[in-house]
């Protein structure tokens, strides 16, 4: 591929965990995009469904998808092999149950070709089930902010090379979730811009077996915040004045008041 065709191709990553049923439409919305050029790599990761052969009956259909069949390894390890296996210079992942608008990408990739300094965009979004869409308030960005909560979805658009540079999405957190929330931090918490597209460009599937409902519990909410503050403890002690706690949002008055009081 040339140098020229690799710089202007975005590669969507779809990791697809027994999400059969959707994928289909999931991968139909890419390919209605009025960006061009595009490939489609669907990571199956160790599907118990039809995933795979929906994945290969996808593949056989049109040239611009290419499955990898792979053992589970959860979705960052997925999201990697996908990432590592893609000619494209900008990556959009997009779980195999959720869809995007047809502007979508190419509105975030002027951006991204625009302006260096940014290094991921995102649009609003909503959420959505059999019975309709649900707004969603996503909060603005600021480096703050993201030490406190995640406010960029999965399905954002970035450089290849800034995933590189930030490290990759980190496998260690298969069982905690979050994924993208640490993944984010990573990419953005020593600078780089952010830019939210005006319009609805992402739709998130409400399925009742979601991930983030099974890593809920007090005790992966405990194990996940002590691997955040691990990994980027001066981040969280610039943001916060020391480490992100339990209840996240009394973090910096509770380390403000331990330093006052000489403990911290």
């Amino acid at each position: 591929m040339h140098a020229s065709e690799q710089e202007n191709l975005v590669s969507v990553v779809i990791p697809c965990y027994n999400q059969g049923e959707y994928l289909r439409e999931t991968v139909l919305s890419v390919l209605d995009s009025t960006y061009c050029p595009l490939e489609v790599i669907i990571v199956n990761d160790g599907s118990k469904d039809n995933s795979l052969q929906a994945a290969g009956a996808l593949e056989e259909e049109f040239s611009e998808v290419k499955v990898i069949d792979q053992e589970n390894g959860g979705v960052s390890k997925a999201r990697n092999t996908g990432i590592e296996a893609a000619n494209g210079s900008i990556i959009l992942p997009l779980d195999g149950d959720d869809l995007i608008s047809k502007d979508y990408i190419e509105a975030g990739v002027k951006v991204l070709k625009n302006d260096p300094e940014v290094k991921v965009v995102y649009s609003q979004g909503v959420k959505f089930d059999e019975s309709g869409e649900k707004n969603w308030n996503l909060k603005p960005f600021s480096r703050h902010q993201l030490a406190l909560d995640n406010m960029i979805f999965c399905s954002a658009l970035f450089r290849k090379e800034d995933w590189l540079k930030a490290g990759k999405y980190s496998v260690e957190m298969r069982f905690m979730g979050r994924e993208d929330w640490e993944f984010w931090i990573k990419m953005l918490k020593d600078g780089g811009e952010v830019v939210q597209l005006p319009f609805i460009g992402f739709y998130y599937r409400l399925t009742p077996n979601s991930k983030r409902k099974k890593t809920s519990s007090a005790a992966i909410k405990r194990e996940r915040i002590a691997f955040l503050n691990s990994r980027h403890a001066a981040y969280f002690s610039r943001e916060l004045n020391g480490p992100l706690r339990f209840r996240r949002s009394w973090s910096k008055p509770y380390n403000t008041m331990l330093k006052w009081l000489g403990i911290l």
